[in-house]
């Protein structure tokens, strides 16, 4: 089931580089969620400088999936939008922070043991990175949850390495 999932992102991230999309970067992730699965995230996501507020902070939009492995009755996948704020350090490494709060959708409202109650959940990220090669390379801590939406809202952990590769 995960690799017909993964298959079909795989599908639409190549769909989405022959669109207007293509203006995007790709990043890649991979990790391990707070029930100790596997988790990887495909995304496309562009940067608007914000040189008016600061010549160091940028806004990231990204969109995409995260696939979450699992027992076949517990694999799941989330459409997920997230903007994000990123100050980037002076300094030739090119060393960022970033954070912000976006949304996911999940196939199911079930990971592994934990009860979300429902598909919609909002997402914190933070990371921290910095350019390597061509693009960058991150770690990443997000916590999905339904902020009190409904009840129970277990919530799930995802920490996880990336790399944003300009297409």
């Amino acid at each position: 089931m995960i690799h017909r999932k993964f298959a079909a992102a795989l599908a639409a991230c190549l769909l989405m580089t022959g669109s207007s999309a293509a203006l995007a970067d790709l990043y890649i992730a991979g990790g391990v969620t707070s029930e100790s699965k596997a988790a990887a995230r495909i995304e496309f996501d562009t940067m608007i400088g914000l040189d008016r507020l600061h010549p160091q902070l940028d806004l990231r939009l990204a969109t995409g999936l995260l696939l979450l492995d699992g027992e076949e009755s517990d694999e799941n996948a989330a459409w997920l939008i997230t903007p994000m704020l990123r100050y980037t350090f002076a300094g030739e490494r090119s060393v960022f922070v970033e954070g912000g709060i976006g949304a996911a959708v999940f196939l199911d409202a079930r990971i592994g043991s934990r009860d979300l109650s429902t598909a919609f959940q909002f997402q914190d990220r933070i990371a921290l990175g910095g350019s390597v090669g061509p693009g960058e390379l991150s770690l990443s801590f997000t916590h999905y949850s339904n902020a009190g939406i409904k009840d129970p809202n277990e919530g799930i952990e995802v920490l996880a390495l990336g790399y944003r590769l300009p297409l």
